[in-house]
């Protein structure tokens, strides 16, 4: 082995190195969510972000490929990251983490929206929409697997392997003390923290041994049609949203506000390319003059609660998600 944090390792942990060759795509480990927030010294705890996963690989020669949990390719979405994860040094690498942009000092989805949309390079440059590029795991480095050793021995070697100036940040962590560390980041307004066991392997799906305490209510919903707009209300009114429970879209109520005009644009167009006949929804919809599309588009919505009946209180419009596909939407609990 040539790159010296991976010689570095100790031999216990180099016999869990499996050589291969450069993946062209690694499924993403996730997190489950939890109501129990505990502290524990064989657990290390982040900060949970509000943006976007993002998978990066980078060759030996520099060509690099940021992808989405879908595998969409988000390289011209956000170049400068894919720039200064070419400019690393010459080694095969995989890495993971979270694309964001920031509104004062809090991540912010909604803020990001703007970036999204974007497949042209010098369009996103020019979009003045600051991103980051928050890493937090490493899982191919010099030809090898690491996915194998424990968390904290990724995390040491991410930290050999790149070299972080913005757009690259490292994703730091705390041990032990994950109420404390709950509890300041809802005072400061975060979106809660991720839990992560500290020998945990790393897994293409998601894993108790990843948890996230959320201090504010938000889940991602499958869009199932809209409702006509009213007054000066263009292209729609409200949309009407759902989520998965085995084969069948469940009806969550609708949502109505957090759209500007560009967004009600934007989403209006998608939706009247997506228009079928019959309801998506396995419930009846008591929506009058209600219009049915293809349940594809999920939408990012934020929440007080859910009510009994299982509707969405108080509910708002955060986004429009590309990073997630729409039969993997499931009622979060």
């Amino acid at each position: 082995m040539t790159d010296a944090p991976l010689a570095a390792l100790q031999p216990d942990e180099r016999a869990l190195l499996h050589r291969e060759a450069m993946p062209t795509r690694v499924p993403a480990m996730l997190a489950t969510l939890t109501e129990d927030r505990f502290s524990d010294p064989d657990w290390i705890f982040e900060r949970k972000l509000d943006g976007v996963r993002c998978l990066a690989l980078r060759d030996g020669r520099g060509r690099v490929r940021l992808l989405s949990r879908t595998d969409q390719d988000m390289s011209r979405t956000y170049p400068e990251i894919a720039d200064a994860l070419a400019a690393q040094a010459d080694t095969d690498l995989v890495v993971d983490g979270e694309v964001v942009a920031f509104d004062g000092r809090r991540t912010s989805f909604e803020r990001l929206q703007g970036r999204i949309g974007l497949t042209d390079p010098d369009a996103a440059r020019a979009s003045r929409i600051r991103v980051y590029y928050y890493v937090f795991d490493v899982l191919h480095a010099g030809r090898h697997d690491v996915r194998e050793l424990p968390l904290l021995t990724r995390k040491k070697l991410l930290r050999g392997l790149v070299t972080f100036d913005d757009p690259l940040r490292f994703t730091a962590h705390r041990r032990e003390a994950g109420e404390e560390m709950f509890r300041q980041a809802c005072e400061r307004g975060d979106e809660g923290v991720v839990a992560k066991r500290a020998r945990s392997r790393y897994v293409g799906k998601r894993s108790p041994d990843w948890l996230k305490f959320k201090c504010v209510r938000d889940q991602e919903l499958v869009i199932g049609g809209w409702t006509e707009p009213k007054g000066s209300r263009t292209e729609f009114g409200a949309l009407l949203l759902g989520y998965h429970d085995g084969e069948r879209l469940l009806y969550a109520g609708k949502v109505g506000t957090g759209f500007g005009a560009q967004l009600l644009r934007q989403v209006g167009t998608q939706l009247r390319a997506l228009e079928q006949p019959e309801s998506p929804f396995a419930q009846r919809v008591r929506e009058a003059h209600a219009h049915w599309v293809r349940p594809e588009l999920v939408a990012q919505i934020g929440f007080t609660e859910w009510t009994r009946d299982g509707m969405l209180r108080h509910p708002r419009f955060l986004g429009l998600r590309t990073d997630k596909h729409a039969g993997d939407v499931v009622r979060e609990s």
